[in-house]
């Protein structure tokens, strides 16, 4: 079961990512300097010109590292007993759970399924309306 809810949560966390970006393109969000050919890009066409350009094999390289360094913490936490929970790396650089109490934090972990998994029929939505309008956000 662990390992369900660890899938589920890294899921939920890369879609609310994705979503903020894939939203961002469409918004004007631009990494400068940018060739002048990337201007008029959406988000369903950044896809295509980021393949001829060859970024999604360095795209693909960077997470192939992360699954692996994250597929060490993973393995431990199912077959070495470390005590560690699904989802906690021990990242906490701003500080939203100090101080808090474990009714709090695990508030707090309830929300962040409950905003993953929405954020994962977002997306999927988006994605879709996306496709089918080809036209920038709001997809109408």
């Amino acid at each position: 079961m662990d390992f369900l809810r660890e899938a589920e949560l890294k899921h939920g966390r890369i879609c609310m990512l994705a979503w903020t970006g894939f939203i961002a393109v469409d918004l004007g969000a631009r990494i400068y300097p940018l060739p002048e050919a990337y201007e008029g890009l959406t988000s369903v066409t950044a896809h295509d010109a980021l393949i001829q350009q060859g970024a999604m094999s360095q795209l693909f390289l960077w997470i192939s590292v992360a699954e692996t360094i994250s597929s060490v913490a993973v393995m431990q936490m199912l077959y070495e007993e470390s005590g560690r929970e699904p989802g906690d790396f021990g990242l906490d650089p701003l500080g939203f759970l100090s101080g808090k109490s474990e009714e709090e934090v695990n508030r707090m972990k309830l929300r962040e399924i409950k905003n993953g998994r929405l954020a994962m029929l977002a997306f999927s939505g988006a994605v879709t309306q996306a496709v089918l309008t080809q036209g920038p956000f709001p997809y109408v």
